[in-house]
């Protein structure tokens, strides 16, 4: 077949076609109009480009919509190139985004609309919100507005900053009663709480589960609790590895507790292992770390109002490899995620 004809091709077909009659549904809510998360099961796929390119968020598959056909079913580019020649006039049931308020192209820079929002105060709708729904304590919660990486959102939701080396904001995650995604224009690099020199380092998923997992352990002064927003982006690569390379560096992957999270926590612990840093699965018991201070509170509700033990049950700790230095301080026991770690 000739360039110019696998062209028109690509032209006339969408990725999302192929990803529709594979099986794969569009998330709207997680979704923009600028990247489209479509599901299968467990499998993930984003469309980008306009519907031209994809990438698989659980591995490093990416590209046209050939490479689309390859990668979904295992095929040479030649049964691949003719699977997609055979989508010709198909139309996806999702073919046009609907363009909000929200997909409008903001008129100012990120930092300049995060400086815009209020910090959250208490009884205010964003508190409210992470303090009832979300049973974040409230001294987590100051703590995250103290160091200014909170913000309110419309609708009684919550801005989570992402911020770079320099502590430069470049986007925030966007969590609410009915809304998930991520700043319009901003970019994922890593949500941070905590001392910025701690050595241990909790990765998570999500703010939320940052702030949970904060919550469990009392914010550790040796721990800073950093959120990829479910992104694996080169900046976030970089950021964490300029963390985790400092010497006594501590890496723990407490991402989430399914096949998404243990992809995410296998690209952290192969880190850890390059650049020579203690490494740790600290896992959830439920799907994630919020799910398990809920679970937590509703316990303290029906023992009457008595406190539960502070830290997550011991079997979500899993050990990867024995033979490490403790992760506490000489002299100090007790507090979570100390127990087990690749070292």
């Amino acid at each position: 077949m000739e360039k110019t004809d696998l062209e028109e091709i690509k032209d006339k077909v969408s990725c999302a076609a192929v990803l529709e009659r594979e099986g794969f549904a569009l998330d709207r809510k997680e979704s923009t109009r600028k990247a489209m998360k479509y599901r299968r099961e467990t499998a993930i796929i984003i469309v980008i480009h306009g519907g031209k390119g994809w990438f698989d968020p659980l591995s490093e598959g990416k590209g046209d919509v050939f490479r689309l056909a390859e990668h979904l079913k295992g095929v040479s580019f030649v049964v691949a190139m003719n699977e997609v020649a055979g989508l010709v006039g198909f139309v996806p049931a999702e073919k046009v985004w609907a363009r909000g308020s929200r997909d409008r192209e903001p008129d100012l820079s990120a930092p300049e609309r995060w400086r815009a929002r209020r910090k959250p105060w208490r009884g205010s709708a964003t508190w409210r919100y992470l303090s009832d729904a979300r049973q974040i304590p409230k001294s987590v919660l100051r703590a995250a507005i103290s160091a200014g990486i909170l913000r309110e959102g419309p609708h009684g939701s919550m801005w989570a900053a992402h911020v770079d080396a320099d502590g430069a904001i470049t986007g925030w995650e966007e969590r609410g009663p009915d809304w998930r995604g991520f700043a319009t224009g901003g970019a994922k690099v890593l949500f941070r709480l905590g001392r910025p020199g701690a050595l241990r380092l909790c990765v998570t998923e999500a703010a939320i589960d940052a702030m949970s997992l904060a919550a469990f352990e009392g914010l550790r002064p040796d721990t800073l609790y950093l959120s990829t927003g479910g992104g694996w982006s080169p900046a976030t690569n970089a950021a964490i590895r300029a963390l985790a390379v400092r010497p006594g560096g501590q890496l723990v992957a407490a991402t989430d507790n399914n096949k998404q999270g243990d992809v995410y926590a296998d690209r952290l612990l192969a880190l850890a292992e390059e650049v020579g840093c203690l490494g740790e699965r600290l896992r959830p018991v439920a799907d994630d770390w919020n799910g398990d201070l809920k679970a937590k509170e509703e316990a303290r509700r029906k023992g009457g109002g008595k406190s539960t033990a502070a830290c997550p049950p011991a079997a979500s700790r899993v050990k990867l490899r024995p033979a490490a230095p403790a992760l506490d301080p000489p002299g100090r026991r007790g507090g979570c995620g100390g127990g087990v770690r690749k070292g």
